[in-house]
């Protein structure tokens, strides 16, 4: 999907709108691995992802790396704290796939919200769409299995289920990688 039609689907935007806003991203190639953000730096982009994924993931108590969210394209990420606040992240983002996205800097955004109402508003549904996303996660793990939790991933985001290595599924979903295993055999004679 293009930058300009994922503005358009979001809030509603005209076309011109959504020419005007686009042209102030710059494409980029991402490759597998790249740190779009490490722990403790200042956010300085915000990305349409085009292609690929991204994951964010800390580093827990133990020294254990515990992926806290997926960016699957098409999306848009950023680490909305640091970013509009210009604190230090508490996350890192890193790239599992080579993706295509389209960046735009501080700067740039902060022209675009201020001058270009649309864009505000367009922005305004984005944090909510990525609030009911934090929230549904959060309250999927007190309300569901991990065999739920599982099953929404793999209806919701298949190509994270086939992309991205177990080890980091496992931790999303709060498992270990061995019961993610049971779970994905356990899945996978239930399904026709």
């Amino acid at each position: 999907m293009e930058l300009k039609d994922y503005l358009k689907e979001i809030k509603s935007i005209s076309e011109e709108k959504a020419q005007l806003i686009s042209g102030y991203f710059k494409k980029e190639t991402i490759t597998k691995g790249t740190l779009l953000l490490q722990e403790g730096k200042i956010s300085k982009k915000s990305y349409f992802l085009q292609s690929g994924i991204v994951r964010c993931y800390v580093i827990d108590l133990n020294g254990n790396e515990v992926t806290t969210r997926f960016f699957s394209a098409p999306d848009f990420l950023n680490d909305y704290l640091s970013y509009f606040k210009q604190k230090p992240s508490e996350e890192n983002y890193e790239a599992i796939t080579d993706c295509e996205a389209w960046g735009i800097d501080f700067k740039d955004m902060q022209y675009c919200f201020h001058n270009i109402p649309e864009f505000r508003e367009w922005g305004r549904m984005l944090l909510t769409l990525n609030y009911v996303s934090i929230n549904k996660k959060m309250l999927s793990f007190y309300k569901n299995t991990a065999q739920e939790r599982y099953l929404e991933l793999l209806k919701e985001h298949p190509e994270i289920i086939q992309q991205v290595p177990l080890h980091m599924i496992a931790s999303y979903l709060g498992v270990t990688k061995y019961s993610l295993s049971r779970i994905r055999k356990e899945t996978a004679r239930k399904l026709p």
